[in-house]
């Protein structure tokens, strides 16, 4: 049979065509506008998303034979606050994963809730880009359009919504809406008083490897596929990706260098640190994991190269980079703020440390040594919860580099794999779609059979001496900088 991906990603919809045993027949992609109507607000069109699934689905199939697909499962951006009226549809544009609006909602939920109700109620604490602060920013900003409300929905669940007629989430990403007791897997009765929103504004949730329908008619008759086609709940797509990865199972680890960079641990036991650095989300094979996020990752990469240096040649500008390990120029990668571990959204992009000497090779690798050093923050405070990850997976854009792996390698000082396939979240997505319509028992199985390591970058011991000199003068900057960030 053949199971369609998609991962709806901040920039793209990417799309593949997998059949059971993991073979990707096809990959296709359509992008769509990203909108800053104001500084540090971030915001899309649901119907751009929906247009671009289509055209994408219906170019994916276009040579298959219809009648093997089985089903459709995707990965999203999390976060996203997508708003629909009585007759579903979208009341305004999307509140994205990284905007920043909501500084003073998220400084009243953690303050004056206080954090240590909202880890009780939700495992988590608030952050700028969580769901829960974006219906309260439009509570107080926009109440004609908040009384108008009678859907809340993330961004992939508007998609499986347009699919098939069901109102659903999944329990990966409905963890990152600050609504979700996620311990217990059921929407927190205290956080929706909080934001003054009842449950029957919300999805039924479901595990992410669970069917939620098939095609509606309007869906397959767009699409050219039949009504029997099923569509699965999906998840998150750190989740997605983790999946598509072979991150199921305790203590293993991916890190995904996309648009934001997540250090992802996946866990048999609900956990949460006592500072609430990382996250302490459900996990799309039936279980917990902790993540770490920072907004800007291979995005640092693409503004420094397309915008600072006016190139696309990224590759040509990593091969003059040598000294690895001994780089003057520092880095920190906040260009929208920062979540793990510093819940700070006034955190700006800095360079320093620099001199006459520096060079554009200097700074090109200021930018993926600050990417990395900021992924080992996370990992340090999962060292206090007692996970120690000796290797790691790797995914996203960021992941094509080389050199940026081998950074990973001796900055973190673990062993990095690289996959057969790094499709991600799409992948993921088609892997939880096949375990949906029974082709596999659990998502561990879909992963063992699938998932496939072709090559590890190991960690140089004297490299790794010279990076652990480097990240403990990089932890430093970030504290000594805070208060001139929020001044600024």
């Amino acid at each position: 049979m053949l199971y369609i991906g998609v991962d709806l990603g901040t920039s793209a919809a990417k799309l593949l065509l997998m059949r059971t045993d993991g073979t990707i027949e096809k990959i296709v992609s359509r992008e769509y506008p990203l909108s800053f109507p104001k500084p540090g607000w971030s915001e899309q069109d649901p119907q751009h998303w929906w247009n671009a699934c289509v055209e994408g689905i219906r170019e994916l199939v276009a040579d298959a034979d219809k009648s093997q697909i089985a089903g459709i499962g995707l990965g999203g951006q999390m976060h996203g606050l997508v708003a629909l009226d009585e007759k579903d549809e979208v009341i305004r544009p999307a509140i994205l994963w990284n905007d920043g609006r909501t500084a003073e909602e998220t400084a009243y939920l953690n303050e004056t809730v206080g954090r240590e109700k909202l880890s009780r109620y939700t495992a988590n604490i608030a952050f700028a880009g969580f769901t829960a602060p974006k219906l309260l920013w439009m509570k107080k900003q926009e109440p004609e359009l908040f009384a108008k409300i009678a859907r809340i929905m993330l961004p992939k669940d508007y998609i499986v919504y347009r699919l098939t007629g069901v109102h659903s989430t999944d329990v990966s990403d409905a963890s990152g809406m600050l609504l979700m007791d996620v311990k217990n897997k059921c929407w927190s009765p205290q956080m929706l008083d909080l934001c003054g929103i009842k449950q029957n504004q919300l999805a039924r949730i479901f595990e992410s490897y669970e069917t939620v329908g098939t095609l509606r008619p309007e869906a397959s008759s767009l699409l050219g596929l039949p009504q029997t086609v099923m569509v699965a709940a999906g998840a998150g797509d750190n989740a997605a990706a983790a999946v598509g990865t072979g991150t199921v199972g305790n203590g293993s680890c991916n890190i995904s260098l996309g648009t934001s960079g997540t250090v992802f641990i996946a866990s048999e036991q609900f956990t949460v640190d006592s500072h609430n650095a990382l996250h302490a989300f459900a996990h799309a094979d039936g279980h917990y994991h902790l993540m770490g996020c920072m907004l800007s990752a291979a995005s640092c990469n693409k503004w420094w190269m397309e915008d600072i240096l006016g190139t696309s040649d990224f590759a040509a500008q990593q091969a003059g980079i040598s000294k690895l390990g001994e780089n003057h120029v520092y880095f920190l990668p906040y260009l929208m703020g920062e979540r793990s571990p510093h819940n700070d959204p006034k955190a700006r992009g800095t360079f320093i440390g620099m001199t006459m000497d520096t060079t554009r090779a200097d700074m090109t690798q200021a930018v993926l040594e600050g990417v990395a050093f900021a992924l080992r923050d996370s990992f340090e405070v999962a060292k206090l919860l007692g996970i120690q990850a000796g290797r790691t997976k790797i995914c996203g854009g960021g992941a094509k580099s080389p050199l940026w792996k081998k950074m990973i390698a001796n900055i973190l000082n673990i062993k990095v794999d690289t996959l057969a396939s790094e499709e991600g979240p799409a992948l993921g997505g088609a892997m939880l779609a096949a375990v949906a319509n029974g082709e596999y028992a659990s998502v561990a199985e879909a992963a063992a059979a699938i998932v496939k390591v072709t090559d590890t970058v190991e960690p140089d011991a004297e490299l790794a001496a010279l990076y652990e000199k480097r990240y403990e003068t990089f932890r430093e900057i970030y504290p000594k900088l805070r208060e001139l960030f929020q001044r600024m």
